[in-house]
C-alpha cells in the first residue's frame, strides 16, 4: 500500500477520506473547518497569555505535519489544546489577563509534553494500541478530563471579579454561548465559542466605545500593525519544575486523540486503529514544533469531527487547505492585533463557559461508555482523582513539582490498575 492514498474524485453524497472535492467546493469546506476551530484556538492562547496569532500560525504548521506523518489518511485539524491551560497558568504564575511574561518557561514544558507524546506514539506504532486502552479505560480518561476542568475553576472565577459592568458583559457572553449551544441549528452550534466572542465584543463596542458606560476598546495597536510580517516568535526555556508540571499533560492528549481517531473510524466506516500510533506521533511532533516558537500545545479537535459528521465530507485533502489559510492569517500582524483587543470581560465569560464544558464534556465519557459507578474500583478511582485535581494537590520533591493535574492523572492511572488486581 502506498504511503499516501490516490485520491479519487467523489461521486456520492458521502465523501470518504481517500476521495477529493473539486476546488470550488474544497475551499469553502476548508474555511468551515477553520471557522469551527478558530474560536477555541484563539481563546486558549489568550487565556494562557500567549500570542493568538502565533498559535493560529502553528496550528496550520501542526496540521500539515499531522497530514504528512499520518500519510494523508486521518482527517483532522490540530488546534490549541485546552488541556495545557491549567498547568501553564500554574507553571508561569499567570494572572489571567494581558501577556504572560513567563511564556518561555511554559514553552519548555510544552516541548517536553510533546516529546513524551511522540515517544508514546512510537511505542504504539511498534506494539499496538491495546496497552493504551487497557491503561486508560473510560473511567480513568473521564476522571482526568473532569479534573482538568475543575482545576481551572479558580482561574475562571478570578477573571470574573471586577466592576458591575465587567460582570454583566461576562455573564451576557456566557448566556449567549449557552443559547447558541442549546437552540442554534447544528451548523451554528459548532461555532458557539466564536459567536459568543463576537457578541461580547459587540456589547463592549456599544456600551463602552459608544455609550461610555465601561472602558472601550483601544484600536491604536491595530492601526499601527502592518498587514504582513512574521509572528512574534518566543524562545523556550527549560525549567525542571515547569516541565514536571506540564509534561504529564501528554497522558491527557493520548486519551483525547485516541477517542478522536476511534470516533473518526466510526463515522467514516473505515477502521483507523492502525493509524493511532502515527496520530500520536504527529500530534507530539506538532506540539514540540509549536512550543519551540511560542505556540500552544496542539491536539485534534472534536469540533472538526462534528463538522465532518454533519457534512459527510471526510476528505483528508480539506485539511492542508485549511492549514495553509491558517498560516496565511498567522503571517498578518494586523490580524493578531485585532485578536489582542478582545476585552477582559468577554474572555472571563468565555473562560467560565469553556472550562465548565471541559468538565461536563469529559464526564460524558462515563455516560457514553456506561461506566458502572456501583463498582468501587470506578468510584474510588474517579473520586480520588477529582479531589486531587480540583484541590490542585501538588507534590514537591527537591526541585521537582507535580501539580494537581499531574497528581490527579497519576492517581487515576495507578489506583485503577491497583484495584484491578485479581479481576477481569
Amino acid at each position: 500500500m502506498a504511503y499516501f492514498p490516490t485520491w479519487r474524485r467523489a461521486t456520492g453524497n458521502t465523501v470518504l477520506p481517500d476521495e477529493k472535492l473539486p476546488p470550488a467546493a474544497a475551499v469553502p469546506m476548508s474555511l468551515q473547518h477553520l471557522l469551527a476551530m478558530s474560536g477555541s484556538t484563539i481563546l486558549a492562547p489568550l487565556l494562557m497569555g500567549f500570542d493568538p496569532n502565533v498559535a493560529v500560525f502553528f496550528s496550520g504548521i501542526g496540521t500539515l505535519l499531522f497530514f504528512f506523518i499520518t500519510g494523508g489518511r486521518v482527517p483532522s485539524y490540530l488546534g490549541s489544546s485546552f488541556a495545557f491551560i491549567a498547568v501553564v497558568i500554574a507553571a508561569t504564575g499567570f494572572s489571567g489577563s494581558g501577556a504572560n511574561p513567563n511564556i518561555g518557561v511554559a514553552l519548555g514544558g510544552i516541548i517536553a509534553a510533546g516529546a513524551v507524546y511522540a515517544l508514546i506514539g512510537l511505542i504504539v506504532m511498534a506494539a499496538g494500541a491495546g496497552w493504551v486502552e487497557k491503561l486508560m479505560p473510560p473511567a480513568v480518561t473521564g476522571a482526568i478530563g473532569v479534573a482538568i476542568g475543575l482545576n481551572l475553576a479558580p482561574v475562571a472565577v478570578g477573571q470574573l471579579k471586577g466592576s458591575g459592568a465587567h460582570m454583566a458583559i461576562a455573564f451576557a457572553t456566557v448566556l449567549c454561548m449557552a443559547m447558541v449551544s442549546a437552540y442554534g441549528p447544528q451548523a451554528i452550534r459548532r461555532v458557539a465559542v466564536l459567536l459568543a466572542l463576537v457578541f461580547g465584543y459587540a456589547l463592549v463596542l456599544i456600551l463602552g466605545n459608544g455609550a461610555g458606560l465601561l472602558p472601550g476598546i483601544d484600536f491604536s495597536s491595530v492601526a499601527a500593525a502592518p498587514w504582513f510580517g512574521l509572528p512574534n516568535f518566543v524562545k523556550p526555556e527549560f525549567n525542571w519544575q515547569a516541565i514536571s508540571l506540564i509534561a504529564p499533560v501528554a497522558v491527557v492528549l493520548v486519551a483525547e486523540n485516541l477517542g478522536h481517531i476511534k470516533a473518526l473510524g466510526s463515522i467514516t466506516g473505515q477502521n483507523m486503529d492502525r493509524y493511532i500510533g502515527r496520530g500520536f506521533l504527529g500530534d507530539g511532533i506538532a506540539t514540540m514544533i509549536a512550543g519551540s516558537g511560542g505556540g500552544t500545545g496542539v491536539t485534534t479537535y472534536a469540533e472538526n469531527i462534528g463538522v465532518m459528521a454533519m457534512t459527510k465530507v471526510y476528505s483528508t485533502l480539506i485539511f492542508p487547505i485549511a492549514a495553509m489559510i491558517a498560516i496565511f492569517l498567522g503571517l498578518s500582524p494586523k490580524f493578531g492585533a485585532v485578536l489582542q483587543t478582545i476585552p477582559a470581560p468577554v474572555l472571563a465569560g468565555l473562560a467560565v463557559s469553556v472550562f465548565g464544558l471541559i468538565a461536563s464534556a469529559m464526564a460524558r465519557i462515563w455516560v457514553d461508555n456506561k461506566v458502572d459507578f456501583s463498582d468501587s474500583r470506578n468510584l474510588f478511582t474517579v473520586g480520588v482523582a477529582l479531589i486531587l485535581g480540583a484541590g490542585d494537590f501538588t507534590v514537591n520533591i527537591g526541585g521537582f513539582a507535580l501539580g494537581g493535574i499531574g497528581t490527579s492523572t497519576l492517581a487515576a492511572l495507578m489506583l485503577y490498575q491497583l484495584l484491578s488486581i485479581g479481576r477481569r
